[in-house]
């Protein structure tokens, strides 16, 4: 068997993002007991808003790789715990800026320190080359596929 081909419940494995997966749940568990009341699709949003504050809402469908309605529904939600708000563009009224409020800003530090403890308990025993290797073979797939 070529290194191209796998069997069906390899190829499921792959597609599925099993450690992908794991990590997430992991991640949404430690929020969790943390007593924190975001998901980990409301924090991914709130990550990259983080990185640049006050984003159009394409802006962050490309960043997160999100549909416009998944989008909508999690700022929709991330209004509702006065996490983000919209605000108008000066540029360009049609679109809405998504900004972070107080509240948001104030939970980065904790949910980054989190997030680091999951990929800690997650890369136990992974190699700093093994990491490298994968991350290698991940970016040419995506690249492949994009």
């Amino acid at each position: 068997m070529s290194n191209n081909q796998f069997r069906r419940g390899e190829l499921y494995s792959v597609i599925n993002g099993m450690a992908s997966t794991a990590v997430a749940r992991r991640l949404q568990k430690n929020f969790r007991n943390a007593g924190l009341e975001i998901t980990i699709e409301q924090w991914s949003v709130l990550y990259h808003l983080w990185k640049q504050d006050c984003q159009s809402q394409q802006e962050l469908c490309n960043r997160t790789f999100r549909d416009k309605p998944s989008i909508t529904r999690l700022i929709d939600n991330l209004e509702k715990q006065k996490l983000v708000k919209r605000v108008a563009s000066k540029e360009d009224r049609r679109i809405n800026m998504v900004c972070l409020t107080d509240a948001a800003r104030a939970l980065q530090d904790v949910t980054i320190d989190l997030a680091n403890q999951t990929m800690s308990e997650a890369l136990t025993g992974v190699n700093k080359d093994e990491i490298e290797t994968v991350k290698s073979v991940f970016q040419r797939v995506y690249d492949n596929l994009t």
